[in-house]
């Protein structure tokens, strides 16, 4: 039933040219050479691991980092919970009066990428059966299934989980690390206490004395340093009847963690383009940066390989296009790269639908990398591939499960930032293998990652689940947050 994306990983399947060797083709040597000519010269230095002191000290919560992670945890909240929407989207209700199952996701008018991923998913899923949304502190809709989107952000994600945790459910995991989430509901709410339980079940005594460091603010925290280290995902997967994942990678992090339920996997859905205008930009070539901007998006890489680029094509533009973590400096990052106050970058905040496609629509080359990733997968560049742009992607997680004929992957070592360079260099210099990797991008992700088809794994899953329950079932309950016994 369900959609593995990056199945078709085979030059010739179809919808995919058969003359997209040449892309895989040109990039290993590409690769070949860049290392050659770089080999003794790593790009950037290794990361630096801490290294905890043998002796824990008592717990005691350091001031700046309560308050620092309570203000993330507050920061939107208000205005999602005073604006969460249901779309006016149809409703239908199953010939008993209740619904087939209860929905729980962020949605519009809320920023983020579950909420866009719901937008789309949510209307098609209602054509099939009957949807009951779930509300941030209103009545659980009545349905004997009940599906959960957790993500890894506190603001969005938090009364979601509280729900699961209310009456466990199949979950929809939109990352395997949920490090942020769950440090916004302990330590943003004042519960550190919280935080340790949480690591030490996931690394044990040593998790557990990071912790206490982190809390008393004798080393920075995990969740900026190593979050990938240190998932906590584990209570959200106890509550979980069933988990539908998006790609193989996160697939095997769940099951590594131990969990012994069903997983499904199904490809995340991407609406097909219809009458996007490409955004006037003057100059070019124009590569496009789309998504919240993180340090895991490894920007200063992509900041360093534009200006390089711009050595050779001196009218270049770079656009970068979304929200700002608070702990990021993108200021600081385009002085470091030669290019604060520079014509060539072009900055705009979260901007609509329409306008976000009518962007991407304009750019050359499209690059989303990760470094760490957080085993999620990317919309912003389903979306790029649906719009027949070329892509430049990390080789990591989800994104290395992508057919080396529809985007180009920069392996994470110590070459990154060399090949990330040659690799706009290719792509702009050669306008057949930039439209060859377009049309091939597009022709994959509007197949594999289909709405329709994402659409009809949701409803069979769901179906087969509301069926096996008895009739007037609704649902059990559960522990929170790593619960003292």
């Amino acid at each position: 039933m369900a959609v593995a994306a990056g199945d078709d990983k085979k030059p010739g399947v179809a919808g995919i040219s058969p003359a997209t060797v040449d892309v895989a083709a040109a990039f290993e040597r590409l690769k070949e050479d860049v290392r050659g000519s770089n080999s003794g010269r790593p790009s950037h230095p290794p990361q630096v691991r801490l290294d905890p002191s043998p002796t824990p000290a008592p717990v005691r919560v350091n001031g700046a980092q309560r308050a620092r992670a309570r203000l993330s945890h507050l920061r939107t909240r208000l205005v999602s919970r005073l604006h969460h929407v249901d779309a006016g989207w149809p409703r239908r209700r199953s010939a008993t009066g209740r619904f087939d199952v209860a929905y729980y996701s962020p949605l519009p008018p809320e920023h983020s990428g579950v909420a866009d991923y719901s937008a789309v998913l949510l209307p098609e899923l209602r054509a099939r059966m009957a949807v009951g949304v779930g509300r941030p502190r209103g009545r659980p809709p009545e349905a004997p299934v009940a599906l959960y989107h957790v993500g890894n952000n506190p603001d969005s994600h938090d009364w979601i989980v509280e729900a699961l945790f209310r009456r466990p459910g199949i979950v929809v995991l939109h990352e395997v690390v949920l490090h942020h989430l769950v440090v916004g509901m302990t330590i943003g709410r004042g519960d550190p206490e919280g935080y340790l339980r949480a690591l030490e079940r996931d690394a044990g005594a040593r998790g557990r004395e990071l912790g206490a460091r982190v809390v008393q603010g004798s080393i920075p925290p995990l969740w900026e340093t190593e979050p990938e280290r240190y998932p906590l995902v584990d209570d959200v997967l106890d509550a979980a009847t069933a988990v539908v994942v998006h790609s193989r990678y996160a697939e095997e992090r769940v099951r590594a963690a131990g969990f012994a339920g069903p997983i499904h996997r199904i490809a995340h859905p991407v609406r097909r383009p219809a009458g996007v205008v490409p955004a006037p930009m003057a100059g070019g070539p124009v590569i496009g940066f789309f998504g919240h901007l993180t340090p895991a998006k490894r920007v200063p890489v992509l900041l360093d390989a534009f200006a390089a680029l711009r050595r050779s094509y001196p009218d270049a533009r770079l656009l970068v296009v979304g929200s700002k973590a608070p702990q990021f400096d993108l200021d600081a990052e385009l002085s470091r790269a030669g290019l604060h106050g520079s014509r060539a970058v072009l900055r705009e905040d979260w901007v609509p639908e329409e306008r976000l496609s009518s962007l991407m629509a304009a750019c050359d080359v499209c690059v989303n990398l990760r470094g760490p990733t957080m085993g999620e997968t990317s919309g912003s560049a389903l979306r790029s591939l649906a719009l027949g742009r070329p892509l430049v992607v990390s080789d990591v997680g989800w994104f290395a499960e992508l057919p080396d004929e529809v985007a180009l992957k920069v392996p994470l070592d110590e070459f990154e930032l060399p090949t990330l360079t040659a690799a706009l260099g290719l792509l702009v210099g050669d306008d057949d293998l930039r439209r060859t990797l377009g049309q091939n991008g597009a022709a994959y992700a509007l197949r594999v990652h289909d709405l329709e088809r994402a659409a009809d794994d949701y409803a069979a899953l769901l179906g087969a689940e509301r069926h096996a329950i008895p009739d007037g079932v609704v649902g059990g309950s559960t522990r929170g947050l790593s619960a003292a016994p």
